[in-house]
């Protein structure tokens, strides 16, 4: 029997042309290549039909490659295409489908006319024909019928290595498995005992049903999700035994901003401020989340939390990820906090500041993006660190903040609505506080889908609400045109909305301007000078134009659900109505769900489950800024359950054995590196 710890280039069944293959994927033991799991199955004991219309969902075919070549297109470029049919005699279906490739030329020396193939891929319309784009796709053989592994099962995909064919990979995982001692495949991260390791890892690369796979996947992420959650424990047991220093005793401030405030702050704010208050008085560091919905009111509590960290005689610093952002954040404290008498500065990579701002040393308050950051910047005693919209920085980043004081309270703070999962997940670490009401006096948000209206009507709409006096967002996807891309960029419809919006001063602002370009437009659209802004999703956030009650989503499918909904908080934010009104061609079956879930809730948290539900945590918060880049088995995220068990057996573990050097020793290799690596989720 072989080890699963053995070096692969010892093994009989490999050649060395396997072997370099694998190495070069940073595959080197039995382990590391059963632990490199399917990223999707084929059933491959029935095929879907030829379709004849296009499908909203990928579909695997079963056909014959009747016609076969290399075709021209544009200026010099090519494309392979194969038409392949129906070989099945009518029983999956009677059409056929066209199959292209571009840039991959090497494709035609893999498939040729009378090659049986099995496709998968969605099918499209074009030029009135169905069309696969990039399909994946398998040749049969002719001994394949007896084979066990290849046809007639349910069958096992992999992320394709390069210098191994999808097959020959299949090939190797099955006779690995034939032949690897059970007892060598165990894991320090096992923590389910109803289901031996190996017995699951059989069933996660050949099940016998689809259900069956699903259920080794789970035991698997079961796995990860215990490493993850280990650490979280242990990391939040850390912060609990750090030295802190006790802020917030004095609250003369505190009262003098409720004092001056012309409105009531919410239930939902005074509550958070109150956690904060017994965090900040407590002798260990703050590390609490702030999550509130878009116009919930964080900035005022960030404020709050400020003003008692400035009464115990340090400073607090609030980063922002993009100078727009920024220099709103600036603006809105100046308003409220400079007449209490308070020192403000702000701090970013390509502004003069402005002859209210102070310098660092001498500012209670200091706001900036990640010009924060720099040596240039040097704080006289940082207290309190506040990080908005915390998910679009870097661990690395957020950590050289904290950096700058002596054991600071922490305090970040999201707009983007986080599913409960994630946050215990992600944030788990960190106290949680949720703003979940809106502040009085906020105009209604109406949003409406309209699938291919026409331009007239769309620029009457918003020809009537200028009239009426307020201001409009007319947001697109891209900057500028693209040829890959068919969708109309800011830069194109900024000189046609000139021409629809006569004795109206149109604005345009995207991310490649330079900042003081961007700041003179944001400064005239606040004023009222600009009536309209055609802009890109660099509005997303930092922008709070009261009077602006109108947003033009241009092409909505092509905006994430997130990324919607934050732009739909730039309206609203005044005592008038708001209209966000999402346009589409209605081509795209997925768009068109998420799009019909924005305009019937602007439940920010309905909206991120559903979000979560339909792209994954991923692209939800982004894998680079998030932490999840790492995690294998994203995909349970959403499994309640599976996060809650993981979680009380890491509680569990960490409350016998505090510091993993007892009992549960043989644990520490997990804490801050999953030693084995997780598993493969491949994407």
């Amino acid at each position: 029997m072989i080890s699963a710890h053995a070096a692969l280039a010892s093994l009989p069944l490999l050649s060395p042309k396997d072997v370099a293959a694998l190495a070069a994927a940073g595959l080197s033991s039995p382990t590391a290549l059963l632990e490199h799991l399917p990223r999707r199955y084929e059933d491959r004991r029935r095929f879907d039909a030829f379709p004849n219309q296009p499908t909203a969902l990928p579909v695997c075919l079963r056909g014959t490659v009747i016609d076969a070549a290399s075709r021209g297109f544009g200026e010099g470029r090519r494309f392979y295409e194969a038409i392949v049919m129906d070989g099945s005699g009518g029983v999956f279906g009677s059409g056929k489908v066209s199959c292209r490739w571009y840039n991959m030329p090497f494709i035609q020396k893999l498939l040729a006319t009378g090659h049986e193939v099995i496709l998968y891929g969605k099918v499209k319309e074009c030029n009135g024909r169905l069309v696969i784009d990039h399909p994946e796709f398998e040749v049969l053989r002719e001994d394949d019928a007896a084979a066990p592994i290849h046809l007639e099962r349910i069958v096992p995909i992999y992320k394709n290595l390069a210098g191994l064919a999808q097959r020959r990979l299949r090939e190797i995982i099955h006779l690995l498995l034939q032949q690897t001692d059970p007892a060598t495949t165990t894991s320090i991260r096992d923590v389910d005992s109803a289901t031996p390791r190996y017995q699951a890892l059989l069933e996660v690369h050949f099940p016998q049903t689809l259900e069956q796979a699903q259920a080794a996947r789970r035991r698997f992420a079961r796995e990860e999700f215990f490493a993850l959650q280990l650490n979280v424990v242990w990391r939040r047991a850390r912060y609990a035994e750090q030295p802190g220093r006790v802020l917030g005793s004095r609250t003369t401030l505190l009262k003098r901003f409720y004092a001056s405030l012309p409105f009531d702050l919410t239930d939902a704010q005074k509550r958070s401020i109150k956690e904060m208050v017994v965090d900040l008085r407590t002798p260990r560091p703050m590390h609490r989340l702030l999550q509130g919905d878009v116009g919930s009111g964080k900035t005022f509590v960030a404020m709050a939390a400020m003003l008692l960290a400035i009464d115990s005689g340090c400073q607090a610093a609030l980063m922002a990820p993009t100078q727009i952002l920024a220099e709103q954040h600036y603006l809105t404290f100046r308003r409220w906090l400079e007449p209490l008498g308070l020192r403000l500065a702000l701090r970013t990579a390509n502004r003069d500041e402005s002859n209210h701002s102070q310098a660092v040393d001498e500012a209670q308050i200091i706001i900036g993006t990640h010009a924060l950051l720099y040596d240039s910047v040097t704080f006289r005693d940082l207290g309190l660190v506040v990080i908005d919209e915390q998910h679009k920085f870097g661990v690395a980043q957020r950590a050289a903040l904290i950096r700058q004081g002596v054991v600071p309270d922490v305090l970040v703070m999201t707009a983007t609505p986080i599913p409960r999962t994630l946050t215990m997940t992600l944030y788990g670490e960190l106290d949680v506080s949720v703003l979940d009401e809106k502040p009085p006096g906020r105009g209604k948000i109406v949003t409406a889908l309209r699938i291919s209206p026409k331009q007239t009507d769309v620029t009457k709409f918003v020809k009537q609400q200028l009239a009426d006096g307020r201001q409009a967002y007319l947001v697109y996807p891209l900057v500028e045109e693209s040829e890959s891309l068919k969708a109309e960029s800011a830069i194109e419809a900024y000189a046609k909305w000139q021409k629809r919006l006569p004795g109206c001063q149109v604005g345009l602002l995207h991310g490649k301007l330079k900042p003081e370009e961007k700041e003179a437009v944001m400064s005239r659209f606040r004023s009222g000078e600009i009536a309209a802004l055609v802009a890109t999703t660099v509005i997303e956030v930092g922008v709070d134009v009261a009077n602006a009650s109108v947003m033009i989503l241009h092409h909505a499918e092509r905006f994430g659900m997130a990324q919607i909904h934050q732009l739909r908080g730039r309206i609203g934010r005044g005592a008038h109505k708001g209209w966000c009104i999402l346009l589409t061609d209605g081509k795209n079956p997925d768009g068109l769900e998420k799009l019909k879930i924005l305009e019937r809730t602007a439940d920010g948290f309905e909206i991120a489950e559903a979000d979560l539900r339909l792209r994954g945590p991923g692209d939800v918060l982004g894998t680079a800024q998030s932490g999840l880049a790492a995690l294998r088995f994203s995909d349970f995220l959403a499994d309640t359950e599976l996060l809650r068990e993981t979680r009380a057996l890491a509680d569990a573990v960490i409350a016998a054995d505090p510091d993993l050097t007892g009992s549960q020793r043989h644990l520490r290799p997990l804490i801050h590196q999953h030693s084995e690596g997780p598993l493969t989720q491949e994407n």
